[in-house]
C-alpha cells in the first residue's frame, strides 16, 4: 500500500525512555495533539541515567541529582509537568578538592576548572604552580584551526598543575573521562572559542569574545560548585522524580509509554517504519511514519546499519566510560561540623573515588529527611578504568567509607544502609573531532525521512543539552510528518 494513502493520525515512535526519549514524545505530542506517540524503553522502568532508590527508608537520587540551571531546558520540562514549586536551589555551594591530603576550596570562579583568578588558585595549587598559570603561554602554532584535547592545549598554554589538581577533577565529575582524550571544543566550547581567537584563557567571565552562557557543564556527580556559575539546581524529592513525572503527562495525553520493550530491529518499507520487538521466539512488529531513536550509541549504531551506514559506523566508535553511585546514610551525630557540598578527587591523587557529595548539606531536603541518620555519596568510574569498577557491592561501599573517612580526617559514623548503583557504559566520550563525528552523524541521518537520533551522546551530557538534543530532533519529526498528506498501516500489522 502506498504511503499516500489517507489518514489524519501519524504514528510516531520513540526508540528509548531516558529523558531525551520522553522529552522527544513530549515535544511530539506538543505540535501535533493527535498524533499516535508511542515511547519503546527496553528496560524495566522509564528515566535511564535519572532514577530514585529508597536508602534508610528514604527516597534519594542514585543518579543525576542536579541540573545546571544557566541553560533554561530542563527547569522549563520540570515547570511542563507541573513541578515548578519543586525545584530548589543547592543550601550550598562550597566545594573542596581532595588534593595533597587536605580538602582544599575550589576555587570559585573558573570555566570547567581553569581559573580566571590565578590568585584563586592558590587553595589548591603551590606558589610556583600559580606563577606558572599566571604566565600563560601562547599555543605554539597560534590560534586553533583544528580541534585538540583539553590535556594538552591547557596543559601546553596554562601549565600540567591546572590540568592535574583542576581541570582533571571537574572532566572526571562531568564526563568520567581524561583530559588527554576529552575534545576542547565539545567540552569546553568557551576555551574553544577563546582558542580560536588567540586571546588569553584567563579572561574573565562575560568579558572577551565568549560569554559564561556556553559553558558545558553536567548534572552528573560534580558538587555544585565544580561549574563557575550560576549554581544547580534541584527537584525537591529528587531529580529522579522528573522521568515519572514526564512519562505521566504522557499518558495523560494519550501516547503510550512501554516498558521492557526491547526493540531488536528497524526496518523499512514503501515508506513506513516496521519494528521489531520483544524476544526472537515471539516478535511483535509495530509500525510508524517516523522514529526518534534516542538510546546510547552502541544500540543506536544497531539499529541505523541499514539505514544510515556512515552515521552507525561513526555512532559505533564513539566510546563509553562505565561509572558507579555509592549512596550511604550514616548517622547523623559526628558529621555537624561537616560543611559544603562535597568534594572532587584528582585521578593523581591515586585514589579510588573521584568524587563525593554531602547530600544532607547540598540539598535541604534531603538534610531533612531524617533526624537520625544523613545521606551522601560518592562517585567511583572513569573511562578506560574498569577494573574499580569489577569489585562487588560490598567492596565498593566498603572504599567509599574509607576514603570519605579519609577526606574528613576521621572515620565517617556507623553506616545504617548504602545502596550501589551500576551505569554500565552510561557516559558517552567526547573524544578530539566530536563535534564532527556529530555533524557527520546527523548528515547522515537526515538523508533518511522519518528517522532522528538524540540522546546523551550528541550535543552534551547534561540533562539540559540531552533535552535540547530531544527538542531538536522531535521538531525535525514534526517538519518530516507536515510533509505526508497520507499514512497507513499494511495489513497484518498495528501502528505504534
Amino acid at each position: 500500500m502506498s504511503a499516500q494513502a489517507v489518514s489524519t493520525r501519524p504514528a510516531v515512535v520513540v526508540v528509548g525512555g531516558g529523558i531525551a526519549g520522553l522529552t522527544a514524545a513530549l515535544e511530539v505530542l506538543d505540535a501535533l495533539p493527535a498524533a499516535h506517540v508511542t515511547v519503546l524503553e527496553g528496560s524495566d522502568d522509564v528515566g535511564g541515567k535519572l532514577r530514585l532508590a529508597p536508602v534508610a527508608g528514604h527516597l534519594v537520587d542514585v543518579g543525576a541529582e542536579s541540573v545546571l540551571a544557566v541553560r533554561p531546558e530542563a527547569t522549563d520540562l520540570v515547570a511542563r509537568v507541573g513541578a515548578a514549586r519543586d525545584l530548589v536551589s543547592p543550601a550550598t555551594t562550597a566545594a573542596s578538592v581532595w588534593s595533597r591530603g587536605a580538602l582544599r576550596p575550589l576555587p570559585r570562579a573558573t570555566l570547567m576548572g581553569v581559573p580566571t583568578d590565578p590568585d584563586a588558585a592558590r587553595s589548591v595549587l603551590t606558589d610556583a604552580e600559580v606563577e606558572r598559570l599566571r604566565s600563560e603561554r601562547p599555543w605554539p602554532a597560534g590560534a586553533l584551526a583544528d580541534d585538540v584535547s583539553v590535556g594538552d592545549y591547557v596543559g601546553t598554554r596554562l601549565g600540567r598543575a591546572v590540568v592535574d589538581r583542576l581541570v582533571e577533577p571537574l572532566l572526571g565529575g562531568v564526563y568520567a573521562g581524561h583530559a588527554a582524550r576529552l575534545s576542547l571544543r565539545a567540552t569546553m566550547p568557551v576555551l574553544w572559542e577563546r582558542a580560536t581567537c588567540g586571546s588569553s584563557l584567563l579572561t574573565p567571565l562575560g568579558a572577551g569574545p565568549a560569554r559564561a552562557t556556553g559553558v558545558t557543564a553536567s548534572d552528573s556527580h560534580a558538587p555544585a560548585d565544580a561549574v563557575a556559575r550560576p549554581p544547580f539546581a534541584g527537584l525537591r524529592g529528587g531529580v529522579g522524580r522528573l522521568p515519572g513525572l514526564v512519562a505521566d503527562e504522557l499518558r495523560a495525553r494519550g501516547a503510550t509509554v512501554r516498558t521492557g520493550a526491547m526493540v531488536r530491529r528497524l526496518d523499512r518499507a514503501d515508506g513506513r517504519w516496521r519494528l521489531v520487538v520483544g524476544s526472537a521466539a515471539s516478535p511483535e512488529v509495530l509500525t510508524a511514519d517516523a522514529v526518534v531513536v534516542c538510546v546510547p550509541p552502541a544500540p543506536a549504531s544497531r539499529l541505523l546499519a541499514d539505514h544510515a551506514p556512515r552515521a552507525a559506523a561513526l555512532l559505533g566508535g564513539v566510546e563509553t566510560a562505565s561509572t558507579a553511585v555509592v549512596t550511604l546514610a550514616v548517622e547523623r551525630a559526628g558529621l555537624e561540623e561537616v560543611t559544603g557540598s562535597g568534594f572532587l578527587v584528582p585521578p593523581v591523587e591515586g585514589r579510588t573515588i573521584k568524587a563525593s557529595t554531602f547530600s544532607f548539606r547540598k540539598w535541604a531536603w534531603t538534610g531533612a529527611a531524617s533526624e537520625q541518620v544523613v545521606h551522601l555519596r560518592a562517585s567511583l568510574g572513569r573511562a578506560r578504568e574498569e577494573a574499580v569498577l569489577q569489585r562487588d557491592d560490598a567492596d565498593l561501599v566498603a572504599v567509599s567509607v574509607a576514603e570519605v573517612g579519609a577526606a574528613l580526617g576521621r572515620p565517617l559514623p556507623r553506616v545504617v544502609d548504602a545502596h550501589v548503583q551500576r551505569w554500565g557504559g552510561g557516559l558517552p566520550q567526547y573524544a578530539v573531532g566530536h563535534v564532527d563525528v556529530v555533524a557527520s552523524v546527523r548528515a547522515d541521518v537526515a538523508r533518511v525521512p522519518g528517522l532522528e537520533v538524540a540522546g546523551a551522546a550528541y550535543d552534551g551530557v547534561g540533562i539540559p543539552a540531552v533535552v535540547a538534543s530531544a527538542t531538536r530532533a522531535a521538531r525535525a519529526t514534526v517538519e518530516h510528518l507536515g510533509t505526508l498528506t497520507t499514512i497507513a498501516s499494511p495489513r497484518g500489522e498495528h501502528p505504534a
